[in-house]
């Protein structure tokens, strides 16, 4: 087996299809694109090189054959904000063989190593944790885009080689067509028609704006949770930036409270069912089927993320966001599915809105740790 540093075309052309191989009997799996991946190893394209670096390999055997791959990183805003300063591996594909895991895990840790690491988080993603993050263990069933799917053998590699879990991601589904709980729709109506309370849509012509409201509530939602590091505007615009092509300005609402911006809810619709024919090519040819399929439409959304500020917690805010964007749904008599993905398990006040909507369990990922020991090198 030869692992080898992606440095050159020709290894990054190797690093995209070692997926494409080893899934090329599974018919759940969904290509992502290829351009999604090498952004996320672009600077010019991911704000994260700016306080952090990453790399990545390929692991081949003898003849050259793809066996697996991986990456890691280092987010300089994140790293040192634990007991031991930590790092992450991501993009992890491996055929099923646990000598070959270790030795790519091995690769990763002795880098991260060398950089002052001494611990790595994985699987997770060089940049925000809406996309390529999580080892799948529960629901393998078709993923929405951005979601990772792997093969379940994958929970014995990590699980073998000493990760342990920190918490589990929850995704859970909703059916449109079904009529909200009674009460929840009766407590949201209510919210709804508060004096002062008003909800919006996201208007693209104004996505400055949005963008620094999104930013305001984002950082006051989540400042309390452990390790949190608060996000910049240039992120959410370069985030907003790689949603246009999907983007449905009125599934993206906004809660406001006497004009001050409070709650707002991210829905895209699934681009999966849209790129899955496309095997990772986002050439001429994919991009007018990618086209074609957008327009025809698709039946799922997922909501990406979702925040509150904590002075308008339990004020209902999230209730009538999701009924605000039920009224401009249904009618379209389009879509059937909406995916909420994904909460951590330590968020009981998101589980209990999900529950509250009649929501149904659909899959569950892990984002897990490993810490080295003194004096530990891998092979």
């Amino acid at each position: 087996m030869k692992i080898t540093e992606v440095k050159t075309k020709l290894t990054r052309k190797l690093f995209l299809d070692t997926a494409r191989d080893i899934y090329k009997n599974d018919k759940v799996w969904v290509c992502p694109l290829d351009n999604d991946i090498e952004a996320v190893f672009d600077p010019s394209k991911n704000n994260f090189h700016q306080h952090g670096k990453c790399t990545r390999w390929v692991l081949s055997d003898d003849d050259g054959q793809p066996l697996g791959r991986i990456a890691a990183f280092i987010n300089d805003k994140k790293a040192y904000n634990y007991e031991q300063p930590t790092g992450g591996i991501g993009f992890f594909e491996c055929i099923n063989d646990e000598a070959s895991a270790f030795l790519l895990f091995d690769t990763a840790k002795n880098w991260l190593q060398e950089n002052g690491m001494q611990a790595m988080d994985g699987p997770i993603n060089f940049g925000e944790n809406d996309n390529f993050w999580g080892l799948l263990v529960e629901g393998f069933i078709p993923p929405s885009y951005g979601m990772n799917y792997n093969p379940p053998y994958y929970q014995a590699f990590f699980e073998h080689y000493g990760f342990k879990t920190l918490y589990g991601q929850l995704t859970n589904h909703l059916n449109i067509l079904n009529p909200f709980p009674e009460r929840f729709y009766k407590i949201a109506k209510w919210v709804m028609q508060k004096p002062g309370y008003e909800f919006k849509h996201l208007k693209v012509k104004q996505i400055e704006q949005f963008a620094a409201d999104f930013m305001e509530i984002y950082n006051d939602a989540w400042e309390d949770f452990e390790n949190f590091v608060p996000i910049t505007h240039a992120t959410i615009l370069e985030s907003f930036k790689k949603m246009k092509p999907l983007m449905d300005e009125h599934l993206i609402r906004f809660a406001y409270v006497n004009g001050e911006p409070g709650s707002f809810l991210i829905v895209l619709p699934d681009a999966n069912p849209m790129i899955k024919p496309l095997k990772g090519k986002l050439n001429l040819t994919g991009k007018l089927k990618f086209l074609y399929r957008k327009w025809r439409g698709v039946s799922r959304m997922r909501a990406i993320v979702m925040g509150t500020k904590k002075k308008f917690q339990n004020h209902g805010l999230e209730s009538g966001l999701f009924i605000s964007l039920g009224e401009y749904v249904l009618p379209l008599n389009q879509y059937t599915e909406l995916e909420l993905s994904w909460v951590g398990d330590f968020n009981e006040k998101m589980i209990a809105m999900h529950n509250a909507m009649g929501a149904v369990f659909g899959k569950k990922h892990l984002t897990m740790r490993y810490v080295f020991k003194p004096g530990e090198r891998g092979a």
